[in-house]
C-alpha cells in the first residue's frame, strides 16, 4: 500500500507549530527544555523530528531533521534554527567578525564528516551532500546519525581564526533516538546521492 506525503504546507505548518509551542512554553517556564529527538505526532509516517542541542556556545535553539519535497522526490535536510533574529553567531561575538566563507565539520563518535553551511532567512541549513541542485543529508551521514551516541557540529565562523571557533552537540540517542532518524529517512526516497566537495573555509 503506497502512503501518501500530506501537502509540504501542512509539514511546514506542523513543524512551524511545534517550534512555537517549544519557544512559548519556555518563555513562560511551563515546560522543560527537549531532551532528545522528538517525531512529528499523530502520523504513520513522520516528515520531522526536532531536538535541542544538549550544549552550545552559539545562537541556535532548535534542530530540525525535516522530510522535503526536492525536484522530483523527497529529500532530508538539517535544519538549525536560530534563538533571535541572526546572523549565526558564536556567543560574546559581533557581527562583524564573521568571515565571508564559513565553515562546518560533523563529528559523530569521533568520526568527521565534511559539510557545508547554507544560510536562509530564519534557519541555516547543513549539508553533506546534493540531490537535483537541492543541500541534503546523504544516507551515509543519515545511517551515522541513526546508529551514533553523540554528534558534534564544529563550526569555522570567526574571520582570523585558524581553528573550530564555536560548537553545537546533539544527543543522538535521547528521546525517540535513532528511530527517530529512521522514522525521518523512511519518508524519503533513497538515492545516491552526490557527496558535495568541501573547500576549506576562507575569510
Amino acid at each position: 500500500m503506497t502512503t501518501m506525503l500530506r501537502p509540504r504546507w501542512m509539514i511546514l505548518l506542523g513543524a512551524v507549530a511545534i517550534l512555537l509551542f517549544v519557544l512559548a512554553s519556555r518563555a513562560l517556564a511551563e515546560a522543560p527544555r527537549i531532551d532528545g529527538w522528538m517525531l512529528e505526532p499523530g502520523v504513520d509516517v513522520p516528515s520531522y523530528a526536532v531536538t535541542e542541542p544538549a550544549s552550545t556556545n552559539l545562537n541556535i535553539d532548535t534542530v530540525l531533521l525535516m522530510c522535503e519535497e526536492g525536484a522530483s522526490s523527497r529529500i532530508v535536510q538539517l535544519k538549525l534554527y536560530l534563538s533571535d533574529a541572526g546572523p549565526l553567531l558564536p556567543k560574546g561575538f559581533d557581527e562583524s567578525a564573521l568571515k565571508h566563507h564559513p565553515g562546518i565539520e560533523v563529528v559523530i563518535d569521533e568520526r568527521i564528516y565534511p559539510a557545508r553551511l547554507y544560510f536562509s532567512d530564519d534557519y541555516v541549513l547543513v549539508a553533506d551532500a546534493e540531490r537535483e541542485r537541492f543541500p541534503v543529508v546523504s544516507e551515509f551521514l543519515l545511517d551515522a546519525m541513526a546508529k551514533g551516541r553523540s554528534m558534534i557540529l564544529r563550526f569555522d565562523l570567526i574571520a582570523g581564526r585558524q581553528a573550530f571557533d564555536s560548537e553545537l552537540v546533539v544527543n543522538l540517542q535521547a528521546g525517540k533516538g535513532g528511530r527517530a532518524v529512521n522514522a525521518v529517512r523512511r519518508c524519503a526516497a533513497p538515492t545516491d546521492d552526490r557527496l558535495v566537495a568541501i573547500a576549506p573555509a576562507g575569510d
